[in-house]
C-alpha cells in the first residue's frame, strides 16, 4: 500500500472558506482603523496650525491667512495632504477669529469626513473628533 501525500480537495475547500470568513470580518475593521489613523493625523495637523495661529497673533496682533502661513514656511504634512485639503478663514473681529477647515478628498473621503476647528476651540463635527 502506498501513502499519498498532500491535501484532499475537501481539506483545501475548508481552508478557503475559513480564510474567506476571516477576511470578510477583518477587512472592514482594518479599513475603519486606517480611516481613524488618517483622521487623527489631520486633527494633529489642525492643532499645529491653531498653535501657529496663536504664535502669529502674539507677534502680529492678527491671525494668519493660509497664504501668509505658507509664506512663513508651513506645509501640510504629506500623510495628511494626500487625504485632505485645507482652508483658513480669518476675521479681524472684534474679536479676531479664525476657522480651519479640512476637506476630505480621494477615495476615502466619505469615511474620513470633513473637520473644522475655530479659534474658540470648537471642533465639528463632534462624532469625528
Amino acid at each position: 500500500m502506498s501513502r499519498s501525500r498532500g491535501f484532499t480537495l475537501i481539506e483545501l475547500m475548508i481552508v478557503v472558506v475559513v480564510v474567506a470568513l476571516l477576511a470578510t470580518i477583518a477587512y472592514p475593521s482594518y479599513v475603519d482603523q486606517v480611516a481613524r489613523a488618517r483622521r487623527s493625523a489631520a486633527q494633529a495637523a489642525m492643532m499645529d496650525i491653531a498653535n501657529r495661529q496663536q504664535q502669529f497673533f502674539l507677534a502680529n496682533r492678527t491671525f494668519a491667512s493660509k497664504d501668509s502661513l505658507e509664506a512663513s514656511g508651513y506645509a501640510l504634512p504629506s500623510d495628511v495632504s494626500r487625504d485632505y485639503t485645507y482652508l483658513i478663514a480669518v476675521s479681524d473681529g472684534p474679536p479676531p477669529r479664525f476657522e480651519i477647515e479640512f476637506t476630505a478628498v480621494g477615495p476615502h473621503a466619505a469615511r474620513l469626513g470633513n473637520l473644522k476647528l475655530d479659534s474658540a476651540g470648537n471642533r465639528t463635527p463632534a462624532d469625528k473628533w
